[in-house]
């Protein structure tokens, strides 16, 4: 109502700045009316295509600048087509422009106000109150999420009876407000209680939400879609699997790794070239065979930076590695180690972002361990990708705890990729590169 109060308030500002002689004309009014009442409904259509009021608690701040975007896009290209298919003074180039102003306006306004509620919900205020049965590793993942999370907004209720009755149940749900039932996909009801929980959470208004287990890709494949009045599952289209969205990135790809070889391996590459030299003895570059785009195998170009030794291709580094030589440290702190790679975007195995190819080795022991693993090779790796800017990079803590937190991002940079992602992960690298990766080791 903000937004298209704002609307009414700025065009009629800017309809009457520009036609005062006719303000007493109530043709002119009424002809008028009808085309802010056209814009208005234009713009409330428009919204229910892109999303721009559909904002979930864990929307991220690049969806939802990227929704506004998309939807101004789309707004002024209506405004265009409406301008060049009427006569209507109300439409004209000048309005056309002032929406760009406008465009501005509502960025930092919502901008204002997410970041306000996120605030706000840090502090416990305007909270959804939670509860988990049935937990196994997936809720605690979830859990520990909300726990980190504070601005989600999601306050936690323990529900600490080991059956399940429905009568306290209900009470639980009563006495803490209950909102949200998170239930794990895969656990140790039957399916009368299953479905008792079901029928209940229905009658007292509480959401149920299922968490699938880290090992079960099969939710992750399909998407429930209605042919008539029967659900049917269909197998998920992703967003680089619509060949213009590929060919965006491929195309941004290319110029992109052109600049940087032209522009800053030219004569980057000689001086790393000479440091690695002089530092151990050894190849200049090395040379590994990895995943590619649905698991082709092709030969990842990377820098030297360990002494030769036999281990390279079956053992991950760790945490002050012999094997890694002193430049070799600088390199891979400011991942300058990588940028070779661009060599592999241009032949076409690699992309700019992207889930990072592992070790063979690596790959061929982690996939029958994690189900959705395979997503992974759905789009070219990439020299930088989502799960290394944040800060799921390097043999840390427990490291198979750590592999599904890297798989998880990568899944989810798979399934909701756009330009906009790709660009403020390459951001956040080149960040990384200048402080330098505390997580690269």
């Amino acid at each position: 109502m903000l937004d298209l109060l704002v609307i009414a308030s700025v065009f009629v500002f800017f309809f009457l700045e520009r036609n005062q002689d006719l303000i007493h004309d109530r043709d002119i009014w009424s002809q008028n009316s009808f085309s802010l009442l056209l814009l208005i409904s234009f713009w409330i259509l428009l919204s229910g295509r892109t999303k721009i009021y559909n904002i979930t608690r864990n929307l991220t701040y690049i969806i939802f600048v990227e929704r506004i975007i998309i939807h101004f896009l789309l707004f002024i290209i209506g405004l265009v087509l409406i301008r060049k298919v009427s006569n209507n003074q109300f439409f004209s180039s000048e309005l056309t422009w002032l929406s760009l102003y406008f465009f501005f306006f509502i960025i930092l306004t919502k901008s204002l106000v997410y970041f306000g509620i996120k605030y706000l919900r840090s502090l416990g205020i305007n909270h959804r109150n939670i509860m988990f049965l049935q937990e196994d590793n997936s809720t605690e993942i979830l859990k520990n999420i909300l726990k980190e999370r504070k601005d989600f907004g999601y306050k936690i209720f323990n529900y600490n009876q080991s059956e399940i009755n429905s009568a306290q149940l209900i009470e639980f749900w009563k006495k803490n407000g209950i909102h949200t039932l998170f239930l794990p996909t895969e656990n140790l009801l039957t399916t009368e209680i299953q479905d008792e929980i079901f029928r209940i959470a229905e009658s007292n208004k509480v959401h149920v939400s299922l968490i699938p287990n880290l090992s079960n890709s099969d939710y992750f494949f399909f998407d429930l879609d209605y042919i008539g009045t029967q659900p049917v599952l269909n197998q998920k289209k992703y967003p680089l699997d619509h060949y213009s969205n590929f060919i965006l990135k491929r195309s941004f790809d290319i110029i992109f790794s052109t600049l940087v070889l032209v522009l800053i391996c030219s004569w980057l590459f000689p001086i790393i070239a000479f440091l690695i030299k002089i530092n151990s003895k050894g190849p200049i570059f090395f040379i590994q065979k990895r995943y590619g785009f649905h698991e082709e195998i092709f030969s990842c170009i990377k820098f030297r930076t360990m002494v030769i030794n036999e281990e390279s291709t079956t053992k991950t580094t760790r945490e002050n590695d012999a094997r890694i030589t002193g430049i070799g440290k600088f390199l891979r702190k400011t991942s300058l180690d990588e940028m070779p790679q661009f060599i592999n975007v241009i032949r076409g195995e690699m992309s700019v972002v992207g889930p990072r190819p592992h070790m063979l080795a690596v790959d061929n022991y982690y996939k029958p361990k994690i189900g959705r693993y395979t997503l992974r090779s759905l789009v070219n790796p990439g020299i930088t990708g989502l799960a290394q800017v944040s800060g799921f990079r390097g043999d840390l803590g427990n490291v198979e705890v750590e592999m599904n937190k890297r798989i998880l991002a990568d899944a989810f940079y798979v399934r909701n990729w756009s330009f906009v992602i790709d660009l403020v992960i390459i951001l956040k690298t080149m960040v990384l590169v200048v402080a330098g990766d505390k997580n690269a080791k």
